[in-house]
C-alpha cells in the first residue's frame, strides 16, 4: 500500500491531524492498534475493556497505575471532556505558536463552561462549600453539547447519548473524505532509508510513505521511535492524582457531569487542580485495595498535579514511574484543602480515604527540543511526533485541547 502520510493512532492528536490533511486532498492511511466501539452506553463491563489491563494492572515497576485506552479513539471515549488550554506559554517559548489553533479547536468542538443545571447533587454541594470558605470552583470548560446531556454521571465510561466530543467524531470526518482507517494493526517498525523514514511495517504487511507521524501516545510512541534507533522514553509524567473520600449519610455523586467545577487557585503556585469526582467503578476499585465502599453513599474530590518529569519508559513496553517527594508534598497539599471542603459539606471525618497516587495523562516521553525538533521531527527525516509524548512538562491540567491544538497546528507545517 502507498500513502502521502502515515498516521500511527487515532486519539486526540492522530485524529485531528487526519481530518486537517484529508480536508487539503491528502492521501491518508491510519494505523489504529485497538478496534471501533460499536456501543458503551455508559456501563463499567464494556468501559472497562477499552483500558490498558483493565485500568487496574497496567502498573510502573514502582507500583504507580497510569491509564491509557486502546481503541478508535483513543482515551477521548472514556474522558471527562475537560477542554483547558494547557502549556500554551512553554510552547510559544519554543517556538510554536498555537493561538490561532486553541481559537480554531474551542470554535469547532463547541467548547463551553458547564451550565448551573448540570451542576448536581453532591458536586453541587461540594462547590457550594467550597466558595463559601474562599475555595473558589467555577464550571469545568468542556466539549460537550448540553442539549444532549442527559446528567448520567458516566462520562468516563463513553456517553451513551452522543453529547461528547471524542476524536472518533474527527475519524468518522476522515474516512468519509477517503482516509484509509486499519484498525487491530499494531506497527512493528518504522521502514528507514538513507537516514529518512519510507514506511512502516505492521505484521507482514508493508505500508511505503512520504511522511510518518506517531500519535500512539506516550507510552507507545517511545517504544516505535526505540525500535528506530532514536533515543526516546525518558522524562514520562502522568499528571498524578488522588481521590479524597469521604461517607455521607445521605449524599452522592451519581447525577450530573463528571468533574462538572474545579478549583484552579493553587495551579500557577503549587501546581494542582482540585474538582469534585468519584471513580465509576468505585467498588471494583477500592475490593483490591481490601475496602468495602458505595458509590451511594459517598462524595469524593479529585486532586490533581503537575509530577514531575521523571519516569521513563522502556523498549519492551515496560515503564519506571514514581511518586516524588515533590509530587507527594503537592498531593498533601491538595488532600488537606480537598478534607476540609468535604467535612464542611457532610463528610463523615473518620471515613476519609485517599486512594494511592494514580496516572492520567501520560506524555513527555519524545519532548519537544530533545527528541523532536520545534517542527516535530525526529533525527530521522520525514518521521514526526504528534501526541502527548511531545509535551515539555506535565500540564497538571486536561490535555486534549492542547494536543488537538497543536495537531491543527502541525498539519499547516506538514501541509
Amino acid at each position: 500500500m502507498k500513502a502521502e502520510i502515515v498516521i500511527v493512532g487515532s486519539g486526540a492528536g492522530g485524529a485531528t491531524l487526519a481530518k486537517e490533511l484529508t480536508k487539503q486532498g491528502r492521501k491518508v492511511v491510519i494505523i489504529e492498534k485497538g478496534s471501533r466501539v460499536k456501543k458503551l452506553g455508559g456501563k463499567v463491563r464494556s468501559a472497562i475493556k477499552l483500558y490498558d489491563r483493565f485500568g487496574l494492572f497496567l502498573k510502573s515497576k514502582e507500583g504507580v497505575v497510569i491509564y491509557r485506552t486502546i481503541a478508535v479513539g483513543g482515551t477521548t471515549l472514556v474522558s471527562c471532556g475537560n477542554m483547558v488550554r494547557s502549556l500554551q506559554k512553554e510552547f510559544l517559548d519554543l517556538g510554536v505558536d498555537l493561538e490561532e489553533s486553541f481559537i480554531e479547536a474551542e470554535k469547532e468542538i463547541g467548547i463551553t463552561s458547564v451550565p448551573k443545571k448540570f451542576i448536581l447533587c453532591g458536586s453541587k454541594i461540594i462547590t457550594g462549600i467550597a466558595n463559601g470558605i474562599s475555595y473558589k470552583m467555577a464550571p469545568m470548560p468542556k466539549g460537550v453539547d448540553f442539549s444532549k446531556c442527559n446528567s448520567c454521571g458516566n462520562c468516563v465510561l463513553g456517553c451513551n447519548c452522543g453529547a461528547k466530543w471524542t476524536s472518533e467524531d474527527y475519524i468518522n470526518q476522515t474516512v468519509s473524505q477517503g482516509a484509509i482507517l486499519k484498525t487491530k494493526t499494531e506497527v512493528d517498525e518504522i521502514l528507514i532509508s538513507d537516514g529518512k523514514a519510507i514506511g512502516i511495517r505492521a505484521g507482514h504487511e508493508k505500508i511505503m510513505a512520504d511522511s510518518i507521524v506517531l500519535c500512539a501516545g506516550a507510552l507507545a510512541t517511545p517504544v516505535i521511535l526505540q525500535k528506530s534507533g532514536i533515543s526516546a522514553g525518558k522524562r514520562l509524567f502522568c499528571d498524578l492524582f488522588t481521590v479524597v473520600y469521604m461517607n455521607t449519610r445521605n449524599l452522592n455523586q451519581l447525577k450530573g457531569i463528571t468533574m462538572a467545577t474545579v478549583n484552579h487557585e493553587f495551579y500557577e503556585s503549587e501546581r494542582f487542580i482540585l474538582s469534585p469526582f468519584v471513580d465509576p467503578w468505585l467498588a471494583l476499585f477500592f475490593s483490591t485495595h481490601g475496602h468495602r465502599i458505595s458509590r451511594e453513599n459517598i462524595l469524593g474530590i479529585m486532586v490533581k498535579i503537575a509530577d514531575e518529569s521523571e519516569g521513563e519508559v522502556f523498549s519492551n513496553g515496560k515503564f519506571a514511574k514514581k511518586v516524588t517527594r515533590h509530587d507527594m508534598r503537592r498531593l498533601n497539599m491538595g488532600e488537606s484543602i480537598a478534607k476540609e471542603i468535604l467535612v464542611q459539606a457532610g463528610g463523615e471525618a473518620d471515613s476519609v480515604f485517599i486512594t494511592p497516587p494514580r496516572g492520567a495523562h501520560p506524555g513527555g516521553t519524545a519532548a519537544i527540543g530533545e527528541v523532536v525538533n520545534n517542527n516535530l521531527e525526529t533525527e530521522i527525516k520525514n518521521l514526526f511526533v504528534c501526541d502527548a509524548s511531545v509535551l515539555p512538562i506535565a500540564p497538571g491540567l486536561p490535555p486534549i485541547l492542547t494536543i488537538v491544538a497543536l495537531a491543527k497546528w502541525f498539519a499547516k507545517r506538514l501541509l
